[in-house]
């Protein structure tokens, strides 16, 4: 439709295609790029700056033996070239290998923390770090171990699921402007039933139409504005009935219990910080999911619990969906330097690791004093 009016310009990936759950899919892409009747005409960008070569080698490893196994069918046909660079070649020399690990669960955080060390000790500089892991139990499992280690930076990097609007978004907009209508409607979703709520979007949609502030609801009109004003006390500092306040916790799905448990817990870490390992405590780390993870990077990445269980989502673990295939991508990629695949099952090798040049993977043989 914007076509119509104005050149549009579209930029995207199929191969990094991910958020299925909000109905995405590569195939809008993948039509207008690939068929004349589109009325768009088709150009690629080859060269991956971010990555290392053996990175780059070992992501079209994965797009080669998936396209040869019969997954990726409609994939767009591109290159996927490492970008010659000085700065590049001298971070390629130096990380020319995947790091590939088999160990058990508890003891991913001391081979995070063993290899932050060794990172530390080479580099000499600052340097950033993302921790990827299948779900968002396993990467808070990890942040929290590493605390108990000592890091003092590491974060948890977490997404709403669809980055649907919340009531707090509206809340904010109409705390900034009054008569927002964007900020009215994202409110209005969340006091209104779904047919008024949807008879409200024609009404302000139709020629003429007076602002959303004017054709509301009266009655829910009222409690909006009783909660910004609420809202406006909390921000001037001003004092506010505890009951009024639990109700608007309640409202923007805050849980204040919790938070206070998270900083209590904070609190009671951060004399055992000390404890730690000196020469990480304040490097920067991120711990997310896969799908949290897109335009995310690093110049090292851990990918955990790197297992066929939790990277292919099929019950008897034996078809592989190019959804699959396009979350180990993603992954892989995020890594400016240097990639750790962290393997949680000692009985089995990974699938996606042998459909990588056995060439490109530096094997960590684990000893049991090694974590002593």
């Amino acid at each position: 439709m914007l076509a119509e009016k104005s050149p549009i310009l579209l930029a995207g990936d199929d191969d990094q295609a991910l958020y299925d759950f909000k109905d995405a899919s590569p195939e809008h892409i993948r039509e207008r790029h690939g068929s004349e009747k589109s009325g768009y005409a088709p150009f690629s960008l080859p060269f991956c700056s971010r990555c290392t070569r053996v990175i780059v080698a070992a992501a079209n490893d994965i797009i080669a033996n998936a396209t040869k196994a019969g997954h990726l069918k409609g994939r767009l046909k591109k290159p996927f070239h490492y970008f010659e660079d000085a700065k590049k070649d001298w971070e390629s020399e130096g990380n020319p290998k995947v790091v590939y690990a088999q160990l058990f669960a508890k003891q991913v955080p001391w081979f995070i923390e063993t290899q932050l060390a060794e990172i530390a000790k080479e580099v000499r500089g600052s340097f950033s770090v993302l921790i990827i892991s299948p779900t968002k139990v396993q990467s808070r499992d990890i942040v929290n171990a590493l605390k108990e280690k000592g890091l003092e930076r590491i974060e948890a990097v977490e997404t709403r699921g669809g980055n649907e609007p919340i009531l707090l978004d509206g809340l904010k907009l109409l705390l900034a402007d009054r008569d927002c209508n964007l900020g009215w409607r994202i409110a209005a979703k969340f006091f209104l039933k779904q047919e008024d709520f949807e008879s409200l979007l024609k009404q302000s949609d139709s020629s003429g139409a007076k602002p959303v502030s004017e054709i509301i609801d009266g009655n829910v009109k009222k409690e909006i504005l009783k909660v910004l004003k609420l809202l406006k006390a909390l921000t001037d500092d001003k004092a506010i009935d505890d009951d009024e306040l639990d109700k608007v916790f309640e409202m923007v799905k805050i849980a204040p219990r919790q938070i206070a448990t998270g900083i209590l817990r904070d609190e009671i870490m951060s004399s055992a910080q000390r404890t730690g390992n000196p020469s990480i405590r304040k490097i920067p780390v991120k711990a997310t999911t896969i799908q949290s993870s897109k335009g995310l990077a690093a110049e090292y990445v851990f990918i955990t619990h790197f297992d066929d269980l939790f990277f292919i989502k099929n019950k008897e673990k034996k078809i592989i969906s190019d959804q699959d295939v396009c979350n180990f991508i993603v992954a892989l990629t995020r890594a400016r330097r240097k990639v750790f695949l962290i393997s949680t099952n000692g009985k089995k090798e990974p699938t996606f690791l042998r459909w990588i040049d056995k060439g490109r993977i530096e094997e960590f043989v684990f000893k049991a004093k090694d974590s002593e």
